[in-house]
């Protein structure tokens, strides 16, 4: 025991020391946005202390000791997040090598957990945190039956990126799962039912007394539905249709749980609805066609639609590959009618709020961790881009596999390519 207490100490203690060591930062001069898109304080001095925001504050002293990072004429924002994506789960499409994304095989969809395939090192990640995206949702894009098991939340710098190991539980309940789960939506929703009624908590703790001191079986899907049921964690649904997306919100009524509907071609059409029940959507504001029956209802309008009815809008990149153009994505939807404001809480407070790490960010908030862009203009422009960017206190360089190759290939010697 006494062994156990003098790792742990050392454990505390070099925690400590790696706080007391983090560098203390001044943002000076700037444009800044601390709730979200609102908040706006010109001039404004953003202190920086042991990896959080210390404070916000128009025209403030900085302290001594404190690094000045100049932003004057600039625009000053939290770090932007993506809603969805497989990041760290997959590398080039269409390569030999595994898609961790893709758990086809997997008997247990509801319990794989996407941290124990998560890679740190992928190179999409320093290519999408250069452009302002500090956090992400990493998860499934397919397993064995309708489960996609349960997403994280990662910040995408530092040790541990793995902010939230328990994000959400998903479920896919387009024409696709449909398909390859009992062939009709009828049998689709009548397995999930029954499924959720398995697992649903009957407070009977009672056991019986030959069984009561065997060690419970661990079950990875029972966890995920315990976390789901205690609401710990909200049921991410992918569904396109408005029949079904109706079906979902009769879903929530049902159990009494935390939902989130994900992809929602045509959740503007029930937007009343969703803001009724409480039901945020995230969507892609990009996409303006329709892709198949289900989708037929698709608008870039929709996230404005959404948003004037009171449904709180999260927003997904066109896809993991191209993560880091979430923030234009947003510059969409405001082109196709939400306010500036609303586009940028999608992209900050919404997604805190969403999967259940506002307590630690979202806002430019004091004791928040300090996810801080400066940009060299609105962030939502397509030809702006970051000066610099804070993960968790610490700047990161504006360095990515393909800046090294810019840099690398810029200045060619116009000799023959055949000579070395």
């Amino acid at each position: 025991m006494s062994i156990m207490k003098t790792l742990m100490g050392a454990s505390l203690l070099a925690m400590a020391a790696a706080g007391a060591n983090a560098e203390d930062v001044a943002i000076t001069g700037g444009t800044a946005f601390t709730m979200g898109g609102k908040g706006k304080v010109e001039n404004a001095t953003i202190l920086i202390h042991d990896g959080k925001v210390q404070s916000v504050t128009s025209g403030g002293d900085v302290p001594a000791g404190y690094r000045t990072v100049d932003a004057s004429g600039k625009w000053v924002t939290a770090g932007f997040m993506a809603s969805g994506t497989e990041l760290g789960l997959t590398e080039v499409s269409l390569s030999g090598g595994i898609n961790d994304a893709r758990a086809s095989d997997a008997k247990n969809g509801a319990g794989l957990e996407v941290t124990y395939a998560f890679n740190p090192a992928t190179t999409f990640i320093p290519e999408t945190r250069i452009e302002g995206v500090t956090r992400a949702v990493t998860g499934f894009s397919s397993t064995k039956d309708m489960w996609r098991g349960q997403s994280a939340v990662i910040a995408l710098a530092g040790d541990n990126m793995i902010v939230k190991e328990h994000a959400v539980l998903s479920l896919d309940m387009d024409e696709g799962s449909a398909e390859k789960n009992g062939g009709s939506r009828a049998a689709l929703w009548d397995t999930v039912i029954t499924k959720l009624e398995e697992s649903r908590p009957n407070g009977d703790d009672k056991k019986d007394d030959d069984k009561k001191d065997k060690k419970p079986k661990y079950d990875s899907a029972k966890a995920a539905f315990d976390r789901l049921f205690a609401g710990e964690i909200p049921l991410l649904v992918e569904v396109e249709r408005k029949a079904d997306i109706l079906n979902v919100i009769k879903l929530k009524e049902r159990f009494g749980i935390k939902v989130v509907v994900t992809s929602g071609a045509e959740a503007w059409m029930v937007a009343d609805e969703l803001a009724a029940a409480g039901i945020p959507v995230v969507l892609n504001p990009l996409r303006n066609l329709a892709e198949d029956f289900d989708s037929l209802g698709t608008t870039g309008a929709a996230a404005a639609r959404l948003h004037a009815a009171g449904v709180k809008v999260a927003f997904l990149p066109p896809d993991t590959n191209n993560t880091r153009l979430v923030p234009q994505n947003a510059g969409n939807a405001v082109a196709m009618g939400m306010p500036w404001e609303a586009a940028v809480d999608a992209l900050t407070v919404n997604p805190a709020e969403i999967f259940g790490i506002a307590d630690s960010y979202g806002t430019l908030e004091a004791g928040k961790d300090a996810d801080v862009v400066v940009w060299d203009g609105d962030p939502l422009e397509v030809m702006t881009s970051p000066d610099a960017v804070f993960i968790r206190g610490e700047e990161v360089p504006l360095v990515s596999r393909q800046t090294k190759l810019r840099d690398r290939y810029i200045d060619l010697p116009r000799s023959p390519a055949y000579v070395k």
